[in-house]
């Protein structure tokens, strides 16, 4: 049993683990460490470079392609551990990434995932899109992150290197204590992928566990790698999945009159992409409300499931439209929102 897995879930990513493989072996060089390659069934040459060229480290072979979700649900099942780290194969780790973070786990019970600092590979002065410096949400589900508010980006100056309590941390470089994964059900595989971890990461909320970035640990992240921001598809799944996590999350008070509004949000958000004709992320949009119809058994479901029923916001909400402030108000940093009290 290692104390720390690092799991990448690998598909087709020969390149990939030619580039990074490395790095992330030598900079988790930390006592109770293990590297792990979980692959999702790949026919390209990635089995034969993890023999040839990275035999220390340990490759479950999935004899399927699961997508993100299932792929790591399987492989970490397999894992015997105190902790799991969910690691893209297109990130980078910088040095002694891993102390931060091992740390502030085995000091703290209440603590049940935690995130590094992400930065952009291409442009490391940058944030990076997916989870910059932790992950927060609007009151109508809409994800932002502290230095990256929707499509805008901020430049990293240390403004953002306060260790503090987020809503979500990024599933490119996840740390979460192994028996709450399980606890809490691990990824949702109903949701193919995007916005998981957020749904992940609420549930543990609601399990009465803090999630934190410790901007100390620091990772470059690629990004994109698998849909890009400019994706219809990608567009379908967030937008459908985050009804999808509403309903399985949101407090019983709370659930009709925020989804009612987020719903004619999405269709305002649809006839914006009309305007400016991007005509397939319109349509993406409507697919995606009904991908959402064909799911709600499902998720009304997992909601009675859920033992866990919370009676107000978590404190990591922002309490309005984040939509609203960043095309009304003109706010585009994180920084802006600070009399709001999300740090």
């Amino acid at each position: 049993m290692s104390k720390t897995a690092v799991v990448i879930l690998n598909w087709n990513g020969e390149a990939l683990l030619r580039k990074f493989l490395p790095s992330v072996i030598a900079n988790s060089n930390h006592d109770g460490v293990e590297v792990i390659v979980a692959d999702n069934a790949s026919s390209d040459g990635s089995i034969d470079l993890l023999n040839e060229e990275f035999p220390e480290t340990r490759v479950i072979r999935l004899d399927k392609n699961y997508g993100f979700a299932g792929g790591y649900n399987k492989a970490l099942s397999l894992i015997d551990a105190d902790y799991f780290v969910l690691l893209n194969s297109d990130v980078l780790p910088c040095e002694d990434w891993l102390s931060p973070l091992i740390k502030a786990m085995d000091e703290d019970s209440a603590l049940g995932a935690c995130m590094p600092k992400v930065r952009a590979y291409k442009e490391p002065e940058m944030f990076e899109y997916a989870g910059a410096s932790g992950g927060y949400i609007d009151v109508f589900g809409y994800p932002f992150c502290r230095g990256r508010i929707l499509n805008s980006i901020e430049k990293d100056e240390g403004q953002y290197d306060q260790p503090l309590p987020v809503f979500w941390a990024t599933g490119a470089a996840l740390m979460i204590r192994a028996d709450l994964y399980k606890r809490a059900g691990g990824l949702d595989e109903k949701f193919f992928a995007h916005m998981e971890e957020i749904d992940l990461c609420w549930c543990i909320k609601n399990l009465a566990y803090q999630i934190k970035v410790f901007p100390a640990s620091e990772v470059l992240h690629v990004g994109g790698a698998t849909l890009s921001h400019y994706n219809a598809h990608k567009t379908f799944l967030n937008f459908r999945n985050s009804l999808l996590m509403m309903v399985k999350n949101l407090s019983s008070d709370r659930l009709l009159p925020i989804l009612f509004v987020r719903m004619v949000l999405d269709g305002v958000a649809g006839l914006h992409f009309l305007a400016k004709g991007e005509v397939t992320h319109f349509f993406a949009v409507i697919k995606a409300h009904f991908g959402f119809y064909k799911l709600l058994p499902y998720a009304i479901k997992q909601r009675e499931n859920n033992k866990a029923k919370v009676t107000s916001l978590h404190k990591e909400v922002y309490p309005q439209s984040i939509i609203w402030a960043f095309y009304f108000k003109k706010l585009r940093k994180f920084s802006q929102l600070k009399h709001y009290n999300l740090d």
